[in-house]
């Protein structure tokens, strides 16, 4: 009996110890980066990972008093080998050093060296790393060998450094080259309070922050985080920024389309309650940049692109993901798609169907606040980056400050 008794006793200690400090507490999603294979001039091709560190900045948007870090090989063709990874506190967001005492070993069930089969993320063990909210964190992963298909997000417009050998404990790292990309590493989670929840933004390059210098936090997400953050009602909210420069609706072009990647980009991170789409200007621009269409392709292509959006709205909302759809701001002045009356036609078709009562749970209205009222086909000027298609610094910060917060309490 005494047998018994004691190991029962081990068993409720194991438990114990395996449970979160706070029953109350969950994880959620701080950061994340959508995934795709680099293509055209994204590509670098004299980088070489291997026998090297890559070492990765990343700012959370939510802080908790522990974290994980989420790797990926979603677009592998064999096994990724990765010797270890760790990480720690960089001592600001454009510099590769970390705060002393910060760096901290990445396990993944107990192992530091993994191999991650072709498509597929790996999440590593707990990290008892406290972070504020907006803290830059530094990222490390020490590779074997180069990846045969390399996962990544182009558009980080942050700074990652790579060095020979191993140096995941270094905190003065020894960068051999730097490159403005994101490789394997696709999320990172804190451990928050119950009220804890992500926003998750999905979108093309106008989400991505194109035209945002490398280790500025200068998009319109950065500002709407800001915002979250310095208000004690919002405080308890993420955002990650899902944005793909290029990405379509319902076709692949600079990475997948929005319909395929969306369980992988936002159905699966933690504690995503609300989902911003600020999606198919390029969708709309495509259409006709090489060659005039009729009139009923025009029609044909406005309902395949409202079917694509109904699809996204009824999943997200069988998770119980609140959606709040984004108009599509103007772009009349776009020498890269050079739209026409019937684009712009299209354009407010779109955009009525998101404002109508129903289709989405609420509104934030982009096209609103950033059209000239003279020629509501265009863009503002002052809010215009020159390319009559992305906003400008100023453009972007308005954006964000256009956000509602009362659409998250």
């Amino acid at each position: 009996m005494l047998m018994w008794k004691r190991w029962i006793a081990g068993i409720t200690l194991v438990a114990a110890a395996a449970m979160p400090a706070t029953a109350r507490d969950s994880w959620v999603a701080s950061w994340a980066s959508a995934q795709m294979v680099p293509q055209g001039d994204q590509v670098v091709p004299t980088l070489d990972f291997k026998n090297s560190t890559l070492r990765q900045l990343v700012r959370v948007s939510l802080g908790g008093r522990e974290l994980r870090v989420r790797l990926s090989n979603a677009f592998g063709r064999e096994p990724l080998t990765i010797n270890g990874a760790s990480v720690g506190v960089a001592v600001d967001p454009a510099s590769p050093k970390l705060r002393p005492g910060t760096s901290r070993p990445l396990r993944f069930g107990g192992a530091t060296a993994i191999t991650i089969p072709a498509g597929a993320e790996f999440v590593s063990d707990p990290v008892a790393l406290p972070v504020a909210a907006l803290t830059t964190l530094a990222v490390s992963i020490h590779f074997r060998d180069h990846p045969s298909v390399v996962t990544s997000h182009p558009g980080s417009r942050a700074t990652s450094y790579i060095g020979k050998g191993d140096q995941l404990a270094s905190v003065d790292f020894s960068s051999a080259a730097t490159v403005d990309h994101w490789y394997q590493l696709t999320g990172v989670d804190v451990l928050a309070t119950s009220r804890g929840a992500a926003i998750a933004l999905l979108g093309d390059s106008i989400t991505d922050g194109f035209g945002v210098k490398p280790n500025t936090n200068a998009r319109w997400s950065d500002t709407l985080i800001r915002r979250l953050q310095a208000s004690p009602r919002t405080r308890h909210l993420s955002v990650l920024n899902l944005g793909i420069g290029g990405n379509r609706i319902l076709l692949d072009g600079l990475g997948p389309n929005a319909v395929a990647r969306f369980e992988r980009d936002v159905l699966m991170r933690d504690g995503v309650k609300y989902l911003l789409i600020l999606e198919g200007v390029n969708d709309l621009g495509t259409l006709t940049r090489d060659a005039p269409v009729s009139a009923e392709e025009h029609r044909a292509f406005v309902r395949r692109l409202l079917t694509g959006y109904a699809q996204i709205v009824a999943r997200a909302r069988d998770k119980g993901i609140k959606v709040i759809g984004a108009t599509i701001l103007p772009y009349g002045a776009s020498a890269y798609y050079h739209p026409t009356a019937a684009n712009e036609a299209d354009r407010q078709a779109i955009n009525a169907w998101i404002r109508a009562q129903g289709n989405v749970d609420a509104v934030v209205d982009f096209d609103a606040v950033t059209r000239d009222p003279a020629r509501p086909e265009r863009m503002r000027k002052e809010l215009d980056s020159g390319d009559g298609l992305h906003p400008s610094l100023d453009g972007y910060r308005l954006m964000g400050e256009a956000v509602p917060l009362s659409l998250f309490r």
